[in-house]
């Protein structure tokens, strides 16, 4: 069997692809590297498994060449910040203070602590940059540097050079598919192993509100600076053009 990787960006329905890929494919032959910090950069994929999958830094995918089927998921850019917000929040709710304080936990302890406004355009100077590294234009900077934060890597370039390199690196993954064409990955994982996997009407993990609410509209309902409504928006204007570009030459499903 090709080994499967998994490129997970958070909140595209990962979670539920990650399971249901373990199950096929067994624990043991799963990397147990699922973050990209859990590993030095040389060490996102450990040698000895089937499948890999998570939040990981992709630069050392090469090692692999054709024997190997990678691939991510996408959704509407709007939506994943908006859902990948409310997530953080209602974990920060639900974490004690002591885990709060620790040094790794700065994010949620902040989501926690801070109204909206101030929570994506305040702080100093290296929280802003963690709010552009998870939450600016997350799609173009993965693409384009193959790294979880990398939007430092290439903020001195153009918007241009950005989609042209970010259009790149897209192309080359086996699949990108957008989430509402599971069903094509559910295919294709079945052709490639021999077994079936659920995910279309499956979901892990999905946060505290049900299924099909639009959280994008809750989210500026609670921006009260129509400036910051308008650069929260920016954070997709890169990624709804890259998506447009993907579609327009047969990369994203």
């Amino acid at each position: 069997m090709k080994k499967i990787i998994f490129l997970h960006i958070p909140k595209t329905a990962g979670q539920t692809v990650h399971s249901e890929l373990a199950r096929v494919v067994g624990e043991d032959q799963t990397s147990p590297v699922r973050v990209h910090n859990q590993a030095p950069d040389d060490g996102q994929f450990p040698p000895g498994y089937t499948l890999y999958s998570g939040h990981l830094d992709w630069a050392g995918l090469d090692q692999f060449d054709a024997d190997c089927f990678a691939f991510t998921i996408l959704r509407d850019p709007f939506e994943r910040i908006a859902s990948f917000y409310f997530y953080l929040l209602q974990k920060s709710l639900d974490t004690d203070l002591d885990t709060l304080n620790a040094p790794e936990n700065i994010g949620l302890k902040t989501i926690k602590e801070r109204m909206v406004d101030d929570y994506f355009f305040g702080g100093d100077a290296n929280w802003q940059q963690f709010i552009r590294d998870h939450y600016d234009n997350f799609y173009c900077a993965y693409f384009a540097t193959r790294k979880i934060r990398g939007a430092a890597q290439i903020a001195h370039i153009s918007t241009r050079e950005q989609l042209a390199l970010a259009e790149k690196g897209a192309a080359q993954l086996d699949r990108v598919y957008a989430i509402e064409s599971l069903m094509a990955l559910e295919k294709d994982i079945a052709q490639l192993t021999g077994q079936q996997i659920s995910i279309v009407d499956k979901r892990v993990n999905v946060g505290p509100k049900s299924q099909g609410s639009k959280r994008w509209p809750q989210l500026l309902g609670q921006i009260e600076s129509d400036a910051n409504k308008q650069k929260l928006a920016d954070f997709c204007a890169t990624d709804v053009e890259l998506m447009q570009r993907l579609c327009t030459h047969g990369v994203l499903l």
